[in-house]
């Protein structure tokens, strides 16, 4: 601690404290996922569907949710996140898992300045070549 530090109570780093939103962190694992080559969407069939339709609503802003799928619990020093991916057909699920845990633990801790302690991933579904999402079809169909 320098002397400047004594007169203003401390070094800065100790003069407040940070809150980290789980929102920011819910958008940081979904990036971090969604970069994951194999990965080909994040959250279920269902919630895709829904966001695809809350998407094209006057108001409801534009571009995909990047918490979809994501869910989070943050304490001060620690995070927990849950991820439900679909990958796409022919990929190892147990590798792009691998990638998408080492990939959404690195942005996290990186950005968030928050320990992972864990990433479970629940894959709920595989993208065939010839399957069209559930976005494409119902745009085609307006």
């Amino acid at each position: 601690m320098t002397e400047n530090d004594a007169k203003h109570g401390g070094a800065p780093a100790s003069r407040g404290r940070t809150t980290i939103a789980d929102v920011v962190v819910e958008k940081i694992a979904g990036i971090a996922a969604r970069d994951v080559p194999g990965v080909h969407a994040l959250g279920s069939g269902f919630s895709r569907s829904m966001g695809s339709m809350r998407e094209r609503m006057p108001g409801a802003g534009s571009g995909k949710s990047v918490t979809r799928g994501v869910d989070v619990e943050v304490g001060e020093v620690q995070a927990a996140i849950d991820l439900e991916i679909v990958v796409d057909y022919g990929v190892s699920i147990t590798d792009v898992a691998g990638e998408v845990r080492e990939n959404v633990i690195s942005a996290v801790e990186r950005l968030a300045g928050r320990e992972v302690v864990e990433v479970n991933i629940m894959v709920s579904d595989v993208k065939l070549p010839d399957e069209e999402d559930e976005g494409e079809e119902r745009q085609r169909i307006q």
